[in-house]
């Protein structure tokens, strides 16, 4: 890595929990120079403007729980299995070191549903990502027998993220993970209702 890619990789860093905890519009430049220690000038020297920053911000933070989760997934044998990752990780999100602030997807739509149309256009994309990666699991459990081959992947994938981002809401704004546990144990329920 060149020292200017070792530079905007540091700031990316830094600034992700920020955006990820302050949304877009709370994240001031300011912000961004406490967390760097950087000046405005160097800033802007690696990045065009907060837009870039955030939307790399994005990135990462996505990046980190994708990958958290494509780990977990890889480690299991059954689609079962493999769907359960979901809930777990989910009721432990708000303790997760790498996500302070909670579900970048989550935060990233509400923050920016109408006032940051390229940031709205991330939060799509990552949402297309996460149910098409469900929808894979399902249909392939059909395949081999494991899910009863009348499911909807397309139907459970939208059931799954909905129930999931709703309680990792409720928690957030609650400070308490009841609801974020209840929801989770109920789509556990779901998911081992599937096995065929």
């Amino acid at each position: 890595m060149s020292k200017a890619e070792r530079t905007r990789q540091f700031i990316i860093e830094k600034t992700a929990p920020i955006f990820n905890s302050k949304g877009y519009s709370g994240t001031s430049l300011t912000d961004i120079i406490d967390a760097t220690g950087l000046t405005k000038g160097a800033i802007y020297g690696n990045f065009d403007n907060k837009d870039e920053v955030a939307l790399a911000a994005f990135e990462y933070n996505f990046g980190n729980i994708t990958n958290y989760i494509a780990i977990r997934i890889r480690e299991r044998e059954s689609a079962i299995q493999k769907l359960l990752v979901y809930p777990e990780t989910h009721r432990q999100i708000l303790k997760l070191s790498f996500l302070k602030g909670g579900c970048p997807v989550l935060n990233t739509s509400v923050d920016a549903d109408d006032t940051h149309p390229m940031l709205k256009e991330k939060a799509i994309a990552a949402l297309s990502l996460w149910r098409s990666s469900i929808e894979r699991i399902i249909n392939k459990g059909i395949q081999t027998k494991e899910i009863k081959k009348n499911t909807n992947a397309t139907e459970f994938a939208a059931i799954l993220i909905s129930l999931t981002e709703g309680a990792v809401m409720q928690a957030k704004v609650s400070s308490k993970p009841t609801e974020l546990n209840i929801s989770m144990d109920f789509l556990e329920k779901m998911i081992r209702e599937l096995k065929n």
